[in-house]
């Protein structure tokens, strides 16, 4: 399998970017595109659309094909898979059926393929994102392969999409499956966030809505693990701080904990949403800031899954929390020049609004704060 990446900041230079692209003789079929809510993106579309090209579409909170993060721009993956070895599948979910969605897809691509892996995306910031994966889970069984994100819109949390030709979804999920016997892809989620202080219990909490950590309100408790002064909503700076410097860390009986950042408070009693499920009775800790070794650690997970699963690749995808643009700033560019360095191939990624994927030794789950580094190759 081929790959190239290309990028551009308005219609006609991925235009002219995918005409030098296929200049040599190279003949793509599927693009990865990830682009900013601000982007054309129907008529990008449409540029892929008349070349014959099928389109995997995200919005999101900032793009790469290398190193440098840009901003609204749109990066493109482009792939010349045989088009025997996938197929797609889109759908809204107006009535938030999310795990009914995602069952039947992986039904039908079990029915094409046997044994099928999947690259997803979502859009809408209400999506039950762990049902949509559980549907997967449920179909196929709790090793499938399933690799993606959450959508973003450079971080308005207005508005997010998922399109590919002729179709977008501000409430839906688009869907790449893959024939497991001729492409292999896997990946790796890693957060690298330190914790800090004892594990204490979630005294209560529904859903994602978490009220009291150790029966103290958990923004009180948040703010006094990291120090924070001016504990108020007329601080505009405060939710970035707790979301991209304090997330909790949800513990788990088997694998890595599970980041679970605070994203909206409710200042009537100083609880707060998470961006995922957190429940009554679970285990948290808190994180210290993230420094160097946390990019150093994502690093070294790319590393062992090159070192242990994955020797080669022909391209590979990377779904980065939009959290850790915000919390790195300029540092951010040191990460992904790390993971472009391990197996040095066409590169193309996003920050997200959430993670899909299985960290080291867990389970198929929903995360935050970060980054799913995703490898393909063609057998």
């Amino acid at each position: 399998m081929q790959a190239k990446s290309i990028k551009g900041k308005t219609p006609e230079e991925i235009q002219s970017a995918l005409l030098q692209a296929i200049a040599d003789g190279f003949k793509p079929i599927l693009a990865i595109v990830f682009l900013s809510v601000s982007q054309d993106r129907k008529s990008i579309t449409a540029l892929f659309d008349k070349a014959a090209i099928r389109v995997f579409g995200v919005t999101s909170n900032g793009e790469f094909t290398d190193e440098t993060p840009e901003k609204r721009s749109t990066v493109v993956l482009l792939l010349d898979l045989k088009p025997a070895y996938f197929r797609f599948y889109n759908a809204a979910y107006p009535n938030n059926n999310f795990k009914e969605i995602t069952y039947n897809i992986a039904g039908e691509a079990k029915k094409d393929f046997g044994n099928p892996a999947f690259l997803i995306a979502g859009s809408n910031s209400n999506t039950d994102a762990e049902a949509l994966l559980q549907g997967f889970i449920e179909a196929i069984g709790p090793q499938v392969d399933v690799f993606g994100c959450m959508a973003g819109d450079d971080f308005t949390f207005a508005e997010q999409f998922v399109f590919t030709n002729n179709w977008e979804s501000n409430k839906g999920l688009v869907v790449l499956a893959l024939d497991a016997e001729k492409i292999i892809i896997k990946g790796k989620a890693t957060c690298g966030w330190k914790a800090v202080g004892t594990e204490k219990v979630v005294t209560k909490s529904e859903g994602n809505h978490v009220y009291t950590v150790d029966d103290v309100p958990v923004l009180d408790l948040t703010a006094k693990y990291g120090g924070i002064e001016n504990l108020s909503p007329d601080n505009p700076e405060i939710l970035f701080e707790i979301a991209g410097n304090f997330p909790l860390q949800l513990q788990r009986e088997k694998g890595d904990p599970v980041m679970r950042p605070g994203l909206v408070i409710d200042w009537n009693d100083h609880s707060f949403y998470c961006s995922g499920t957190v429940p009554q009775g679970s285990k948290v800790r808190f994180s210290l800031p993230p420094d160097w070794d946390v990019m150093q650690k994502v690093i070294k997970g790319v590393d062992e899954l090159k070192a242990t699963v994955m020797p080669e690749a022909d391209a590979v995808v990377v779904f980065s929390c939009a959290g850790r643009l915000l919390s790195f700033g300029p540092l951010m560019n040191e990460e992904l020049e790390g993971i472009k360095n391990v197996w040095k191939v066409p590169m193309a990624g996003m920050f997200s609004n959430a993670e899909l994927a299985r960290a080291t030794g867990g389970n198929l789950e929903m995360h935050n704060a970060t980054t799913c580094v995703v490898a393909l190759k063609e057998k």
